[in-house]
């Protein structure tokens, strides 16, 4: 069996006995039954994840995909295929918005070649060096991927989250790096979620209306190639078709998280359409899985009511490289030690409600 196989089969759902317990144990403690909203249900799922123990956050790991995309070449995006490479060295020498944002959360960050244009990077204590090719192919004329190729990105991703519990990781963040892929998660939340590119496609890098436009028809010129994948509903064949190399790569690393029991802080538009793949490939997968903010990409509230999914935070944010999750894990921190640490009403000497 391939190791793709083996961590799908071995994703089993929460138990809902352990939810029960979690809220039993927050109803006793000194407060109105509640009244910490959100935060309890956080809590509750981090209890069902950890199968019943307290619930632990600590330590986390977010690894920032990063990958180019043959798509490119139609100029969906603002900025030039270089910027991909330029930014992976950025992240290396700790400059950018995700460095920045890890290193005030206390959250590890590694970075991933997945499938960057170019020869190997030198070797940094950063860097994960798991490339499966110089970038996707142009998915309007061919698949992004061969069906090898995808099944060997879920696979990097697959082995990431394994690593990261061999470090003693708890919880797992997403994120991304790569020119062009807005427009691949795009056609990704079309096919898997049956949407309309005309509904759900955004300025990305800061395309103006007419580029928006642009960027609309290369999608639908693309879902009309695949048509035929895309209504199979093979969810490894239309990952393949319109996908990259750090998306698959990020839907393996849930999929293995979520079968090392480990809690899932998916980060924005991106990051959703790996969430998306991998929700296709083991729908329960979700079960793990918390989305830390609203991207403001104008599709993504689209996306999240056809997932009756409800982001953590509203930021305004739409830079992906994992920032939305580094900024969320406070919350689930939060919730957890509200969990573990909050005095109950007879340990406090406190009246209870009758």
């Amino acid at each position: 069996m391939s190791l793709l196989n083996t961590t799908i089969a071995g994703i089993r759902p929460l138990d809902p006995a352990c939810f029960e317990r979690a809220q039993a144990h927050l109803d006793t403690q000194t407060k109105p039954r509640g009244s910490l909203g959100t935060l309890e249900k956080i809590a509750c799922q981090l209890a069902a994840i950890a199968e019943g123990k307290a619930p632990a956050v600590d330590p986390v790991r977010i690894y920032t995909c990063a990958g180019d995309h043959g798509v490119a070449c139609h100029g969906v995006s603002h900025f030039p295929q270089e910027v991909t490479r330029q930014m992976v060295q950025n992240f290396m020498a700790g400059g950018a918005a995700i460095n920045v944002l890890t290193r005030t959360a206390g959250v590890d960050l590694k970075v991933v070649d997945a499938g960057c244009l170019g020869g190997r990077f030198a070797d940094h204590p950063a860097l994960v060096q798991c490339k499966v090719g110089p970038g996707t192919r142009d998915f309007t004329a061919q698949p992004a991927m061969t069906h090898a190729e995808c099944c060997q990105a879920l696979e990097n991703g697959i082995d990431l989250a394994h690593a990261a519990r061999k470090d003693g990781m708890r919880t797992l963040g997403t994120g991304e790096m790569g020119i062009a892929n807005t427009t691949a998660a795009t056609a990704l939340f079309c096919a898997y979620l049956g949407l309309l590119p005309q509904d759900i496609a955004g300025p990305g890098t800061g395309l103006s209306s007419r580029g928006v436009l642009h960027k609309i028809s290369v999608i639908a010129a693309a879902l009309e190639h695949h048509r035929q994948t895309v209504a199979s509903g093979n969810p490894l064949a239309i990952l393949a078709a319109l996908g990259g190399f750090e998306i698959a790569t990020l839907a393996g690393m849930l999929l293995g998280g979520a079968s090392l029991n480990m809690a899932l802080v998916v980060d924005g538009f991106i990051s959703a359409s790996a969430f998306v793949a991998a929700r296709a490939i083991c729908p329960t997968v979700q079960e793990y899985a918390f989305f830390s903010h609203a991207s403001a990409e104008p599709g993504f509230a689209v996306v999240m009511d056809r997932l009756s999914a409800s982001p953590l935070l509203h930021l305004d944010m739409r830079l992906g490289e994992g920032t939305g999750a580094a900024v969320a894990i406070f919350i689930l921190r939060s919730a957890a030690n509200i969990f573990n640490e909050m005095a109950t009403f007879s340990a406090a000497g406190v009246h209870s409600p009758t």
